[in-house]
């Protein structure tokens, strides 16, 4: 239980911080800092595509670092305290003589926020396959791991503007947030690495060089297979993250409700980790997270189709409808990535690379966490989107990347997805082989 306890406090940071980006930082930028869609969003885009550069590198070291402390825990300790700092200086306002001062100064520290926070979640995500290697243990482990992940959304999602309020000065509001937020990230990391024993690894050091190790990996279908859903499911969702709170200001009119929104589709979300799990015992880890992704498409159709007819409250309701299935996005694919590491291992027989594995899946969300905020800030420029002034055109825009455009990320994912071929038996097959004589 301090395992389970322990490994699974680390993602409420982590989920946190992604919520906040994911969530507010688009519409901090536009509609706090300042800075125009198109500058704010391209901003994004590169830091989100730096991020994703550094995982591979970060994957690639802590997979040949040995030190008395373990592989993984001394990058997240200074990783931790980094971007405890970062976060309070991102949502500290400044006032620059001209927009690109602006956009430079903005893209500089998100950089350095995402940098930080990759020496975090890439070790902290490489521990899994590490802790366990029995296949219902591991989603139960993740389903800890995830709860707390809710957790940090929920968090992250429903505390921001309530900090905010507490001061009288907007600007002020907004840093003591970040601080406060930043805080929180510091003390869950902190939590796992005193908590989690880290295994002695025992393995050589003496893999393949950086760019053969990365190409061989990209080359392996069943990592494909699962790894390409993954990437579209998240450039979907965080479409969606990012445009919701322009949904509920500039639509519904009532930018407050949307805490009530976020509350409705976390909450849900959190009380289905469980069941899901115990479904997944039954039909796989597949079959769950298809089912639960197409339950999110249909439910952020009818939100952005409808919701402008029929009213905030339907708009609420189907949040909580889009947590269902969002519940499965948060379990089924970080259960699914240690079962690749062990398929890859019982295979080449050359030597474990979970921090590898890690790091490109994490690189290829955040890849398309980058496309994401880059075409929610492109398109609501495109429509003529200026924070004074909401325009008719400027409400088909925020309606587009709420719903139409994410939902074909969705399909595409779940194509890809039905090829995936572990399964329970499948995966009990390759570690019988691993152990035959």
């Amino acid at each position: 239980m301090r395992t389970k306890l322990g490994f699974g406090v680390g993602d409420l940071g982590g989920n946190l911080f992604f919520t906040i980006m994911g969530f507010y930082l688009l519409f901090y930028l536009t509609d706090v800092v300042g800075l125009l869609p198109a500058l704010a969003g391209t901003a994004l885009m590169i830091g989100k595509i730096w991020d994703a550069i550094t995982d591979p590198i970060t994957g690639y070291v802590s997979d040949r670092t040995r030190t008395r402390w373990g592989r993984r825990r001394p990058y997240m300790f200074i990783g931790s305290i980094i971007s405890f700092f970062c976060m309070g200086l991102i949502f500290t306002p400044l006032q620059l003589s001209s927009q690109m001062r602006l956009f430079v100064y903005v893209t500089f520290l998100y950089c350095a926020l995402n940098t930080a926070y990759t020496l975090v979640n890439i070790p902290y995500a490489a521990l899994l396959p590490e802790l366990t290697e029995d296949y219902n243990q591991r989603t139960i482990l993740t389903g800890y791991r995830m709860s707390f992940a809710v957790v940090g959304t929920f968090v992250g999602a429903a505390l921001v503007m309530p900090i905010i309020g507490m001061f009288s000065n907007v600007s002020v509001g907004w840093s003591m947030m970040g601080t406060f937020m930043g805080a929180v990230m510091l003390f869950s990391t902190l939590a796992t690495i005193f908590a989690i024993k880290e295994p002695t690894y025992t393995g050589t050091s003496e893999l393949e060089g950086f760019a053969t190790t990365f190409v061989e990996v990209m080359k392996e279908k069943v990592f494909l297979s699962a790894l390409l859903p993954w990437t579209f499911f998240i450039t979907g969702t965080s479409m969606i993250q990012g445009a919701l709170v322009y949904y509920f200001a500039y639509i519904f009119g009532n930018e407050g409700l949307f805490q009530i929104a976020l509350v409705a589709l976390l909450s849900f979300s959190l009380l289905c980790i469980p069941i899901w799990v115990q479904i997944s015992k039954r039909i796989g880890k597949k079959a769950c997270y298809m089912i639960g992704m197409s339950i999110m498409a249909a439910a952020v159709m009818l939100f952005s189709l409808l919701g402008k007819s029929l009213g905030p409250a339907f708009g609420v309701i189907v949040m909580g409808f889009a947590g269902v299935g969002l519940s499965t996005h948060y379990v089924m694919p970080h259960s699914i990535l240690p079962d690749i590491v062990e398929y890859d291992a019982v295979t080449r027989n050359k030597g474990r690379r979970e921090g590898v594995f890690s790091s490109l899946w994490t690189f290829s969300s955040k890849l398309g966490q980058a496309l994401a905020l880059a075409l929610n800030g492109w398109i609501l420029a495109l429509f003529g989107y200026h924070s004074e002034q909401i325009t008719e055109l400027a409400q088909i825009g925020i309606i587009l990347i709420c719903g139409p455009l994410p939902l074909l990320w969705y399909l595409a994912g779940l194509w890809i997805l039905r090829t995936y071929p572990i399964d329970r038996a499948y995966y009990e097959h390759l570690i019988a082989t691993r152990e035959a004589p």
